[in-house]
């Protein structure tokens, strides 16, 4: 007996060797059905397809939707050209742009072109005649970047203000058009479009390389913004909305998003033209969408026509155009740049040469309008209106009904009804918590790395849907599911293929839509909670463009049979299409695949009853597809592979030939076990009990798989105690990894692989070949990083591709740091900076253009170099002072806009001036080689670069910083030599972060040694409160800090002689400097004199400890009495170093140590009096005195807050009482302890004050209130707390979770709400 066994095999679980034993003897079938009997077939008298009524819009209809049809049908339409390049014609300063409006406005203005409309509505008119009388039909709006967003640049985001710029500019555009047509009664209708530009931000791609699941701004924020500038345009009386040079299609449909609320408030539709923009020869837009997909992704708005503008010139836009317009079945317009940039950053291209390129846009017959973009003048518009009249317009025409959804490219689903197996979609399904253990584990352990890679391997292994599902009580779906898709939008291999945002709850479905820029699907809603809620769920997938999965539920529950799957189908199929108007090939029914051997005899048709109603829901609800989770048939059999997936694949070839569509599958697997392939006597069994053929077909099965090892496969079956299957080296899914390691390193660069870039980076380090670790950066992570700069160049490689290039440049030489670092050691280099260099980028004053820039910053900062960025709209005095102060290695600036360049000329100036020799890198849209040699290197004996793009900047910053002296120098020789010969070239020819929990903080807090003696608390001398009235203002003008002072009057000296006193010898501010010092002497003269205003005070010192994240402050030292507390917010976003996550009441020993600490308070104002003096000199007309009062009042304040500082630490606390310090110490806070202030970084809740005043009866005894809001009364008031201890310092609490704030309100016995509300700029959330 023992010699049949195998030996290898547990005493309870007996496996025979093959041969041993007969056979497996298996029961015979019982009541089998009749042989010819197809179970399948459908019924011989079915009903007919139902007639369905159309769904008609409720909204009123703008007569100008006939007017323009007429046009656009009748001819080709021309719409205007640019307004920037018609504005720098007027050569317009900086009161242009103020007005008497924004005299006094605290920002720079000039060139923001939108204000014109307020402040020189004169030029904008003549602008918008010019073009009516050159022929336009359409002018647009001056209202680019009229959102509060974009405006926010300009500190002009109020919401009144964004109102009065479109609104004005809005009037002046029907005004124009009204003017042209009263003068020209014969031209015919002009109209006018309100302009909405993309914004400066980007929904779809993070600012942070460290953390591509940020994004900038919220989607709802965006919507908003677009509302606002709606509301403005319409009133102002803009025939239609023109949604242009989208870069960001996720941006567009924040926009699309807008204006249908906007209708539906209104009651009222006017017509819409939505303009995307091709960067470059990629054919993609900026944030990496394919032209198709872009429409796919827009095209559920129906807007009356779509178009391309911007980035490129006519010959180059043509082939995209044509593709929109043969996949568009709405008008189709574009408007091209006047060809390409020249050297010097303008466009040389001619209104005569622009037409020329266009005519094959009207020979072809693709265009029903046209206009111009960048460079582009009323002579381009005539120009092409004279060539364009003599061809007809396109013809609209209508597509072929398919489901069009998108990721970065399209998948317009086109069913082979023949053969529907071969063009099923499959579903990935292993980024469903519910469906992948891997993947739940992930998303609970915040391992979106590892999430991240089960979703890229799905996508290899033939995914054409990616289903993400979040619903597990152990997860916060909604930030789930934000993060997730943010994370995979941002990874171009992923986001190619459209998303399926899968979960139960509404607003989680919403979550996921408002992070993906493509067309999704939405799984799914269904009618168990009634018309009216699935209603609701309809109309909300609708409004964002998404295809949707209906679940064959309703009220009385799930539909088993096939009369109930179809009638239910059946009824939301008719409320989808006649009462919410849903496109019927975006309508996905799953009609529920549920789980057949079971061993319940009701059980046994489930199959069937599914396959049967997928051909009569598809017959009955015409365009409709259908779908299911594959998986569930097969989950009796789960733990036994070969069944288990020969269920799967036999399921679909049945349902596929009912007409099935897509299902959620094991992509790799249901492509690997292809019907024809599945073992015959396997197939026999899997066939039985999946069509119900006989009464014991589920018995005989697990008969028949007791025989199997479980873990074969379906189609190389093998049975238990035979050879073990799938053993032996298989073919290796990344064949890249045998290549050499510097070629490994080149490919995961390329692709934006970082699994292993540490494993690769340590192979070349530890090879022998380079001798140093910088070496490995310099040499393979560089030449890859060069191969990526190529490919980005040639529009082989978009955006997130090189961002996920840089990602993994960062990990590879974050390895190699320590290795650095301890050579420099070794080597006695210690102390010198780790970063390869000090980077400072801006982007150039009167520009406000970045993603460039910041893309140039990313891209640096991931190859070692500390990057200084100053933002935008930087004046000159800045960026010079600034890298002077950074000691910066390089400069580096960026512009978009032609003036830029000019601006980047007078920085090189400025440079030359002071002596500098910091080399300096242009870059930017305008900015080109030839420019810079021509125009910016003769400015500046420094060298000087123009780097092409991102990716170049690298190893063009690296030379620069080269410690071999005689490279460098050879490097920029070598530029020079360049740069002159162009110049001779040219006068020779002269013509875009994680959380913990609050737990996980709190175990994370600060950890104060209390026994440490150097950390005891010192007893107060003072207890209680103490007040402080009419204080001698003479004790305190020695702690004024004059440079606050100065930035009021805006007034800075220059490099050496910024800040007080230095400002005094600047040559430009100084004596304007000194004057006004000398009268704010004066008026302080007269304060003290006088007692103009009064210096009052209150504060307190108390026996406190901590008690968690809060403070008590007990009546006396027995700390019997609780006379207050104070709380607490602890900081929360990662880090990721060892810092702890700090909490005020880290600084206060704890309740249990046993200890008595102390903690204080403050309030101080030097206010009082003030409005007296203010309401005198205002009286008397003197705005610069009593503009001199309050700034010297605000002054007194913060100067009486540090000394009475100093007498706590000193005197009336004492933990400090031999403290000699100077007043530039003091005011740089070198002193021991700290004064946060609540509504500010460490302690950001302002009703904390409210505890405050009460312990110190501050009201009372200082006569500072405090009004509804929380603020001071005197204005000129400051207020804080004390802390003393050795370990106390300042930090910013940041962003904190709806966990910590709930927790917090509970704790402060405050409605949550309420606490939201004052703590709104420091939630993580959207409350």
């Amino acid at each position: 007996y023992a010699a049949t066994l195998d030996p290898k095999c547990k005493p309870t679980a007996v496996v025979k060797l093959a041969g041993s034993e007969p056979a497996v003897k298996l029961t015979p079938r019982q009541n089998p059905i009749p042989a010819g009997v197809d179970p399948l077939a459908p019924d011989a008298d079915l009903p007919p397809v139902p007639q369905y009524t159309a769904w008609s819009e409720q909204l009123e209809r703008s007569p100008v939707f006939e007017q323009l049809e007429a046009i656009f049908q009748d001819r080709i339409a021309y719409i205007d050209g640019a307004m920037g390049t018609m504005i720098q014609r007027y050569k317009l300063e900086e009161h242009d742009f103020r007005g008497d409006r924004y005299a006094n406005h605290s920002h720079e203005l000039k060139g923001n072109n939108d204000v014109l409309v307020l402040t020189r509505p004169d030029v904008i008119e003549a602008i918008h005649l010019q073009y009516l009388e050159a022929g336009a039909d359409i002018i647009e709006t001056n209202t680019f970047n009229g959102t509060s967003i974009s405006q926010a640049d300009y500190e002009l985001q109020a919401k009144e203000e964004v109102y009065a710029i479109n609104s004005a500019a809005a009037k002046l555009a029907k005004a124009a058009a009204a003017k042209f047509m009263a003068n020209n009664p014969s031209a015919g209708q002009r109209f006018v479009a309100g302009a909405i530009g993309p914004t400066n931000k980007t929904l779809s791609v993070s600012p942070s390389v460290e953390n591509p699941a940020f994004r900038g701004i919220t989607y709802d924020e965006v919507v908003t913004a677009y509302y606002e500038q709606a509301v403005g345009l319409y009133e102002g009386g803009v025939d239609l909305f023109l949604v242009e040079t989208i870069f960001d299609t996720l941006n567009a449909k924040a926009a699309i998003d807008a204006l249908e609320k906007f209708f539906a408030d209104r009651k009222v539709r006017i017509p819409v033209m939505i303009s995307g923009t091709i960067v470059d020869n990629s054919g993609r837009t900026l944030s990496g969408q394919t032209n198709e997909a872009f429409w796919n992704s827009v095209s559920h708005a129906k807007p009356f026509a779509v178009g391309l503008n911007c980035a490129l010139g006519a010959t180059d836009m043509k082939k995209y155009i044509a593709n929109l317009s043969a996949c568009a079945d709405c008008y189709v317009f574009c408007y091209p740049n006047a060809g390409l940039p020249n050297a010097m950053g303008g466009y040389d291209q001619k209104g005569p040469a622009m037409a020329e390129e266009i005519r094959p846009f009207c020979e072809e017959g693709l265009v029903n309008a046209i206009g111009g973009c960048c460079g582009t003048s009323p002579e381009h518009i005539a120009a092409i209106k004279a060539m364009a009249s003599a061809y007809p317009a396109r013809k609209r025409h209508g597509v072929e009904p398919l489901m069009r959804i998108s990721g970065l490219e399209p998948l317009n689903y086109q069913p082979n009804a023949a053969d529907m197996r071969s063009t099923f979609l499959n579903i990935g399904e292993r980024c469903n918590v519910a469906g992948s253990i891997m993947f739940k584990k992930a998303i609970i352990n915040n391992d979106y790395d590892t999430a991240l890679s089960i979703a890229l391997k799905q996508v290899q292994h033939g995914a054409h849907v990616l289903d993400i599902n979040m619903d597990d009580g152990l997860i916060d779906g909604l930030n789930a599911m934000t993060k997730f898709v943010n994370l995979c939008v941002s990874d171009p291999e992923i986001s190619r293929v459209p998303f399926m945002i899968d979960s139960s709850k509404i607003h989680i479905v919403e979550a996921g839509l408002k992070c993906s820029q493509g067309k999704c699907i939405v799984n799914s809603i269904s009618l168990k909670e009634g018309e009216e809620a699935f209603l609701a769920h309809a109309a909300a997938v609708k409004r964002f463009g998404a295809a949707v999965v209906v679940m064959a539920f309703d009220e009385q529950g799930q539909a088993a049979g096939y009369a109930d799957k179809v009638r239910i189908c059946q009824r939301a199929y008719k409320l989808l299409v006649e009462k919410v108007g849903f496109n019927p090939q975006d309508i996905i029914f799953d009609p529920n695949i549920l789980t057949i051997g079971t061993g319940l005899p009701e059980h046994n048709n489930y199959a069937v009853d599914f396959i049967r109603a997928t051909r009569e829901i598809k017959r009955v609800c015409p365009g409709a597809k259908i779908s299911g989770g594959v998986s569930n048939i097969a989950f009796s059999f789960r733990g036994n592979e070969a069944v288990r997936r020969a269920f799967h694949s036999a399921f679909l070839y049945h349902a596929c030939k009912a007409g099935m569509d897509m299902g959620i599958v094991n992509a790799a697997q249901v492509i690997e076990d292809k019907y024809e392939k599945i073992d015959k006597e396997l197939l026999e069994f899997v066939e039985d009990v999946l069509l119900n053929r006989c009464e014991n077909a589920t018995e005989r099965m697990l008969e028949y798989a007791a025989t199997l090892d479980p873990k074969c496969k379906p189609t190389a079956v093998v049975k238990k105690g035979g050879a073990t299957g799938g053993g032996g080296g298989g073919k290796k899914e990344e064949s890249w990894r045998d290549l050499a390691v510097e070629k490994r390193l080149e490919y995961a660069l390329i692709k934006g692989i970082d699994e292993f870039a540490v494993v690769d980076t340590e192979e070349a380090r530890a090879s022998g070949k380079y001798t140093k670790p910088l070496q490995v950066i310099e040499g393979p992570l560089m030449d890859g990083m060069n191969v990526v700069g190529d490919l980005f160049g040639a529009g082989k490689m978009f955006l997130p591709q090189v961002i996920k290039s840089a990602r993994v440049m960062k990990k590879a030489v974050a390895h190699l740091i320590p290795f650095i670092e301890e050579e420099k050691r070794l080597s006695g280099q210690v102390g010198e900076s780790s970063n390869a260099g000090v980077f400072l980028i801006a982007t150039v004053k009167g520009d406000v253009h970045d993603i460039g820039k910041n893309i140039v910053g990313v891209v640096l900062g991931c190859n070692n170099f500390k990057v200084i960025d100053l933002g935008v709209m930087c004046p000159w005095e800045t960026i010079l002072d600034r890298a002077v102060a950074e000691k910066a290695d390089i400069i580096g600036l960026s512009g978009l806009i032609t003036p830029s360049l000019d601006e980047m000329v007078t920085v090189a100036k400025k440079m030359e001036e002071r002596g500098m020799k910091v080399p300096l890198l242009i870059g930017g849209a305008t900015t080109s080689k030839m420019h810079t040699a021509v125009k910016i290197a003769p400015a500046y004996s420094g060298p000087v670069v123009h780097v092409l793009d991102a990716s170049r900047s690298v190893p063009v910053a690296q030379a620069f910083v080269d410690k071999n002296l005689a490279q460098r120098q050879e490097f920029i020789d070598d530029i020079n030599e360049q740069y002159a010969e162009l110049r001779e070239e040219f006068f020779a020819g002269l013509e875009d972060r994680k959380y913990l929990t609050l737990a996980d903080a709190q175990k994370k807090a600060l950890k104060v040694d209390w026994k440490d003696p150097v950390n005891a608390p010192v007893r107060p001398k003072l207890l209680g409160n103490k007040t402080l009235l009419d204080f001698p203002i003479e004790q305190v003008t020695d702690y004024i800090d004059w440079n606050p002072f100065f930035q009021v009057w805006q007034l800075r000296g220059r490099y050496p002689n910024r800040g007080y006193p230095k400002i005094f010898n600047d040559p430009t501010v100084g004596p304007e400097a000194k004057k006004l010092f000398e009268e704010a002497q004066a008026m302080l003269a007269d304060f003290i004199k006088h007692k103009r205003v009064r210096l009052n005070a209150v504060l307190g010192l108390y026996p406190a400890n901590a008690v968690q994240d809060d403070i008590e402050v007990y009546a006396d030292e027995s700390r019997a009495e609780v006379k207050g507390k104070l709380f607490g917010l602890r900081q929360q976003a990662e880090k990721d170093s060892a810092e702890p996550y700090y909490c005020i009441s880290d600084f206060v020993a704890p309740k249990d140590s046993g200890l008595v600490d102390y903690v204080g308070m403050f309030a101080c104002s030097a206010g009082h009096g003030l409005e007296e003096v203010i309401a005198k000199y205002k009286e008397a007309g003197d705005d610069y005195s009593y503009i001199m009062a309050e700034a010297l009042a605000d002054r007194l304040a913060e100067a009486f807050a540090e000394k009475l500082h100093a007498l706590v630490r000193c005197e009336y606390w004492g933990y400090a009482p031999d403290e000699k310090m100077s007043v530039d110490d003091m005011l740089k806070v070198k002193y021991q302890g700290i004064r946060p202030a609540p509504g500010y970084p460490s302690q950001p809740d302002h009703t904390e004050k409210r505890m405050m005043w009460q312990l110190m009866d501050a009201d009372k005894a200082s006569g500072i209130t405090l009004t509804d809001s929380l603020a001071m009364f005197p204005a000129a008031s400051v207020s804080g707390l004390y802390f003393g201890g050795k370990c106390s310092q300042y930090f910013a609490v940041g962003k904190i979770t709806h966990e910590q704030v709930a927790e917090y309100a509970m704790r402060k016995k405050m409605d949550l709400k309420d606490a939201e509300r004052w703590l709104a700029t420091m939630l993580n959330y959207e409350p």
